[in-house]
């Protein structure tokens, strides 16, 4: 590269980080403001849309019926948020919570009103016609066909004529069709379940048959013509479990009409009780230290790495700065909703990106140490630190796309940070550092003083430890499970499982004026943690009114009086308006399946991956027994120090799993290398070797990492000081096992398997 291209380069790369941080904090075009400020959070950050359904009927529901519609309405508003929350209030009321949102109306009008839904044959058994259809105006004036029941619904039921109903219904999406001529037109695709898919057969056989229509039809309006969402022509016979719905005039339309029957398919008749908007959970203390933490944290690893690797530590200074500038503005561009896991997911990601650069640099420097010159070692450390780069971001990337696609709620969100974090910090290490690293060396700066020497060290001895640090781990993991054992005697839980896995009590009081978040941290909620014995309590504003909800976990008949008094009397709130009802979990049965079975994909196509990129299945199995062991691990810290099991814990384990096999990969990707170089070493000489010339890396990313999480748990909320507190510890387990443990897990493996052949 010549000079001139070289500071063009600078000036381009600087000029495009400037762009980037100006489009994060004011933003492009009139209207629009900075990406940093449209960004859409979640519930914990920004609040949202609360709606309260009630279950219609003079039964209480059954709590299968509420689970299975609870788990059905997740799916619904996961459209709207990965975030979206729903749970049970009482023992026949439920909750949606959305995050990012301020128009209930619209919501509703989207979401659908939730109601019965069937399918109604035209004519019954004695050839009556159900409904007839006459001709009436739409909104806009224009001619429509309009259909009203000639029976009640209970006479139709009682004759057969409901063919089919709602639940029977498994899936209903809009899309296109493509005909003949090959234009696309919307339709509403249809998939039944077993029955629905008999059941559908014989009533469109005799549909067919008759030359009618089978009319879709929601009870959710006295006002019966209003209620027919759909009146298609049976124009065959459909056996195959699915079907088509033809005729709406535009995507939107097939959209609310498939949203409509999908929310006609729950088990249970719900109407609307109340909406509200409501604020963050988390305040503003907690996005505020938590920005100031992400400030203060990224400018004490660009001191490091400046410090550390002198000129290449400010091009990874550089790269980084854009790294985070723009992350910032792809997290709006792409419509992502940043919640407290997500900032975990972005946490991890910052990391992995400074784990590149400290793995480039430190091949750069032992290239220098052989004798090359700096542009000859720039081009080979590069090459050298490629297969590392790549294997270790790909099989968490691998792990992050299997949660995306297979996990629900908050698990989905964490995955979508890290998905777009571990594309960016490999661009950013493998291009922007590159072309900078060149840029600076055309420029002139060619001294190796400017970029390090790397020292030749003595391997260190590892295995030879690994019965120490077999017992370390071993006695760290019996004390979880002896700590579990102590809390289960005593009558309590084995973890301190938060409201959002074994559900609470929702405290709604009015207060006497506007009380601030600010207040509502600093005095309030202190008050009643002091009589729930607990740090997980949620405070939200209601906005608009003086009304705050209060979530705490499940409260007895004596803390709810305590409560009571403590609201009434320190804060002058009128007892008639103070209002408790227990709720119900916000993370289902379906959810931790789901994010459990895509742990267990992940772990597999990881195996799978590694198996076919290092010839040697037990690199899998090794990096698999890391993973145990930090989960094992952070579990422990969990159950010692008590730290609350919320909606935050599952991010954290997943943060851990990705930090741990990028770390485990780097060293057995030096290990691969020194095996195909000849010489005379054994195998106990070449794990020895390459942790050792990993040991600066795995200490330095660990470092910088570890500075991130303890700036946020030190400047942070409680909330935040219980999801850095495991965070923290998980970093550190995670660098022992890769260094201490993961090459011993091998060693062992290939000697057991050499005695066996």
């Amino acid at each position: 590269m010549k000079k001139s291209r070289g500071v063009v380069t600078l000036i381009c790369t600087l000029l495009l980080l400037a762009g980037c941080i100006y489009t994060a904090i004011f933003g492009v075009g009139q209207d629009k403001s900075g990406s940093a400020e449209s960004i859409k959070l979640g519930l914990d950050l920004a609040g949202g849309v609360s709606i309260t359904y009630q279950v219609v009927g003079d039964e209480e529901p059954s709590a299968t019926d509420m689970s299975d519609t609870i788990f059905k309405l997740q799916q619904r508003v996961q459209n709207y948020s990965t975030e979206a929350l729903v749970y049970k209030e009482g023992s026949d009321r439920i909750n949606i919570e959305i995050p990012g949102v301020t128009d209930a109306n619209q919501i509703l009008s989207d979401l659908g009103r939730p109601g019965a839904l069937y399918f109604i044959a035209e004519t019954d058994s004695n050839g009556n016609l159900n409904y007839v259809g006459s001709y009436g105006q739409d909104a806009d004036g224009k001619l429509v066909q309009v259909y009203s029941l000639t029976k009640s619904l209970e006479e139709l039921e009682a004759d057969g004529s409901i063919v089919l109903t709602g639940s029977e219904v498994a899936e209903a999406q809009a899309g296109y069709r493509k005909d003949d001529m090959n234009n696309q037109s919307p339709v509403v695709q249809l998939t039944f379940n077993a029955d629905g898919t008999t059941k559908f057969a014989e009533a469109t056989k005799k549909a067919f048959e008759k030359g009618e229509t089978i009319a879709i039809y929601y009870d959710f309006s006295e006002v019966e013509s209003e209620n027919f969402v759909s009146v298609p022509k049976v124009n065959s016979v459909i056996n195959a479990g699915s079907a088509e719905i033809t005729g709406e005039k535009s995507l939107e339309d097939a959209e609310k009409l498939a949203s409509t029957i999908r929310i006609g398919g729950l088990k249970l008749k719900l109407e609307e009780l109340h909406s509200k908007v409501v604020g963050a959970q988390l305040g503003t203390d907690a996005i505020r230290t938590s920005l100031m933490a992400g400030a203060i944290g990224l400018g004490i690893i660009v001191l490091f790495m400046i410090a550390v690797y002198f000129v290449p530590g400010l091009v990874a200074s550089i790269a980084l700065a854009l790294y985070t500038a723009l992350v910032i503005v792809l997290l709006d561009g792409f419509d992502m909703t940043l919640t407290l896991p997500g900032i975990a997911g972005i946490i991890l990601s910052i990391g992995m990106a400074v784990d590149a650069n400290v793995i480039i640099f430190a091949r750069i420097r032992e290239e220098i140490a052989a004798g090359n010159t700096v542009g000859a070692s720039i081009k080979i450390g590069f090459d050298k630190a490629l297969s590392a780069i790549i294997d270790g971001n790909i099989t968490t990337l691998i792990a992050a796309v299997v949660l995306w696609f297979m996990g629900t709620g908050s698990v989905k969100g964490f995955a979508q940070t890290l998905m777009l974090g571990i594309v960016l910090s490999m661009f950013t290490a493998l291009v922007i550092t590159k072309m900078l690293l060149n840029a600076f060396y055309a420029m002139g700066v060619r001294d190796q003083k400017w970029y390090g020497v790397s020292k030749e060290r003595k391997p260190i001895n590892f295995l030879a430890k690994k019965g120490i640090f077999f017992t370390i781990s071993a006695v760290v993991i019996i004390c979880g499970f002896v700590f579990m054992g102590i809390h289960s005697a005593k009558g309590e839980r084995a973890f301190n499982f938060s409201l959002e896995f074994i559900g609470g009590a929702s405290t709604t009081a009015t207060f006497p004026e506007d009380v601030s978040i600010a207040k509502l941290d600093s005095e309030v909620v202190p008050k009643i943690e002091a009589v729930t014995g607990d740090g997980n309590v949620q405070s939200q504003k209601v906005t608009g009114t003086n009304e705050v909800i209060f979530k705490t976990r499940t409260l007895t008949v004596d803390e709810r009086e305590q409560m009571k008094d403590v609201l009434v009397e320190s804060f002058g709130v009128d007892e008639a308006t103070i209002n408790v009802e227990n709720i119900s979990s916000t993370i289902s049965n379906e959810m931790k399946r789901d994010t459990v079975i895509a742990v267990i994909v992940a772990v597999v196509l990881m195996l799978i991956y590694i198996r076919i990129r290092f010839k040697d299945i037990r690199f899998g199995f090794s990096s698999v027994l890391a993973l145990i062991h930090d989960v094992l691990v952070v579990l422990t810290c969990y159950a010692v120090a008590r730290i609350s099991v919320g909606s935050t814990f599952i991010a954290c384990l997943l943060t851990i799993v990705g930090y741990s096999i990028n770390a485990t990969i780097v060293i057995f990707d030096r290990i691969r290398e020194n095996l195909n170089t000849p010489g005379r070493l054994s195998v106990e000489e070449i794990v020895n070797t390459s942790i050792t010339q990993t040991l600066s890396r795995s200490i330095f990313t660990s470092l910088t990492t570890f500075i991130m999480v303890a700036v946020l748990y030190i400047l942070g909320v409680t909330s935040i000081k219980e999801f850095a507190l495991p965070l923290m510890v998980g970093i550190a387990c995670g660098t022992f096992s890769s260094v201490c443990l993961t090459g011993a897990f091998w060693y062992l493996m290939r000697k057991v398997g050499k005695k066996k052949a």
